[in-house]
Parts: C-alpha cells; structure tokens; sequence
C-alpha cells in the first residue's frame, strides 16, 4: 500500500507546490484584453490542433456554450477559424489562426521577460537552487499532465461511534 499521502513533509511539500503554482499562475496571467480561459483554449489548440467545439470545452472545464460563445469571440478577434474535418465532411472543428499564433508568441515573451527580471534579481546561490528546483519540478509536473486531473476523494467521515 502506498503511504506517501500520510508522509508529513510529502504532504507539506505538495501544498507548497500547489500554493506556489497558483500563485505563479495569477501573477503571470495578462488579463488586459484576453481572459485565462481563453489564453488556456488558444494555447490548446495551438498545442493539440483543430478540434471539434464539444470535446474543447470539456478539456477546458467549461459548458458547451460557454465555448461556443467563447470561440465565437476568438474568431470575430480573427484568433480562431473553422476548418472542416478531412476524415468527415460533416464535421467542423475549431483551429487557432495565424494572428492567435502571434497573440500567444507576444504575451508567452512578456511574461517570460517579466519572470526572467525576477530571477535575475535573485542572489546567484538562489538562482542556482531555483534552477536545480525546476529540474525536480518540470518533470514532476510533466507527469502529472500526463495522468490527467485526478479525482478529489471524499472528505473522510468521522466515526461518531454509533452503529447505522
């Protein structure tokens, strides 16, 4: 059986992470003019190719007409286009464009010089940990993609010692 769920410092270690990657994820979020919703899709998309509308919001998290309200925004910005389907003409798939390419380019660049002003003011022996960290953690994080969301169990119930 796997204990490492009850290890404390394992378990304080992955709520810092946690709390570290929220936080990291709100500080580098340019929300003028794009909201992370729609820097996440453009970014899948970009990422993964054209793909039909019902399938990108649920690898989104969001409603179907959410998406479809959103998608419909990219595309009169000219973010996004529509492509058919060459495996079923019926079909019509939602693919980033040219300009959503370039949008996602120029703020990847602003936020990477953004962050890099960060390090670069840190102390040489924290740059040093902070680059041995990110050897540890990209990998960790690679994996943890790659498993996809992990269910939340349920809370654990307290025995109150009577019988049902």
């Amino acid at each position: 059986m796997d204990h490492s769920s009850e290890d404390p410092d394992a378990r304080q270690t992955a709520r810092a992470l946690a709390d570290t990657a929220s936080a990291v994820i709100r500080a580098v979020a340019d929300r003028r003019g794009m909201s992370f919703t729609a820097a996440s899709t453009l970014a899948r998309l970009e990422r993964e190719g054209p793909v039909r509308l019902t399938l990108l919001a649920a690898a989104e998290g969001v409603t179907q007409p959410s998406m479809t309200q959103l998608v419909q925004r990219l595309e009169r910005q000219g973010l996004v286009l529509r492509v058919g389907d060459e495996a079923d003409g019926r079909v019509t798939l939602v693919a980033i464009s040219d300009t959503g390419r370039q949008v996602l380019a120029a703020r990847r660049k602003a936020r990477d010089a953004g962050l890099a002003d960060l390090v670069a003011a840190l102390p040489d022996d924290d740059r040093r940990a902070l680059g041995a960290a990110m050897r540890v953690v990209a990998p960790l994080v690679q994996r943890m993609l790659a498993n996809g969301p992990q269910p939340i169990p349920p809370p654990e119930r307290q025995d109150n010692g009577s019988e049902e």
